[in-house]
């Protein structure tokens, strides 16, 4: 299987990954660790709807299965090897009572276990929602995926996400620059692939949208090991899923 668009721009959408009912369950998984806590670092709107969430790795057991289908499975084995492992999952919404805007910008950061570890690789140590992070030089940060699966349709109602075709080669690059920018439009269940050093960025929901933008966003990385001793906090494999 070829993925010419995601190694030429930096993303591809993949569409109907996923079945309704498995997305269903997602939704309800997400819904219940939220609605009892567990464990889960959660952002809440003054209605108390849940428009961000970290740390679900742990706290949402079908975090470590959902993208074990043979089109996902298959994705990333290409892209990445054999070795592959999830190392990062968080959640996004733009509940109708909270919506917010996001610049342009990359995913360049990485949870690892222990920040005190010295290396020209991961710098800026910090810590978000409890676990210790590094940002990650673009020597790491090519040998990882991010999946980003819908849980709803998305439309120009409720704050697609935007992509810059081709930025995804450095940290430094502009891409096709953003005249060229790329508004990602989806159904529940599909599937985005894309680079962390594409840059991205979305819009605030049209005013009086009842629309949720649920996104259940995991990162992916090569091998389960960091340059200089460091590690990630998290790596989940097929086997262990």
């Amino acid at each position: 299987m070829t993925w010419q668009s995601l190694e030429a721009n930096g993303f591809c959408l993949l569409r109907r990954s996923m079945q309704r009912h498995q997305v269903d369950r997602l939704r309800a998984a997400c819904a219940d660790a939220f609605s009892r806590g567990s464990g889960s670092e959660l952002t809440l709107s003054s209605h108390g709807h849940v428009y961000a969430a970290r740390n679900l790795i742990d706290s949402i057991p079908e975090v470590r299965t959902a993208w074990q289908t043979s089109l996902l499975r298959t994705l990333l084995r290409d892209v990445l090897g054999d070795g592959f492992g999830l190392v990062r999952a968080l959640f996004f919404d733009k509940p109708p009572d909270r919506s917010w805007n996001l610049p342009w910008h990359k995913d360049t950061s990485i949870a690892v276990r222990n920040h005190s570890v010295r290396s020209p690789s991961l710098t800026r140590p910090t810590v978000k929602a409890g676990v210790p992070h590094f940002i990650a030089c673009d020597a790491i940060l090519h040998r990882m995926l991010t999946l980003r699966i819908h849980l709803d349709d998305v439309t120009d109602e409720n704050g697609p996400l935007r992509v810059i075709p081709q930025s995804h080669v450095s940290a430094q690059s502009d891409g096709c620059g953003c005249d060229q920018a790329v508004t990602i439009h989806a159904s529940a269940g599909d599937v985005l692939a894309m680079r962390p050093l594409i840059s991205h960025a979305s819009g605030s929901s049209i005013r009086g949208t009842r629309r949720h933008r649920r996104i259940l966003h995991l990162e992916f990385a090569s091998a389960g090991s960091l340059p200089d001793g460091a590690q990630w906090h998290d790596f989940v494999t097929e086997e262990h899923g």
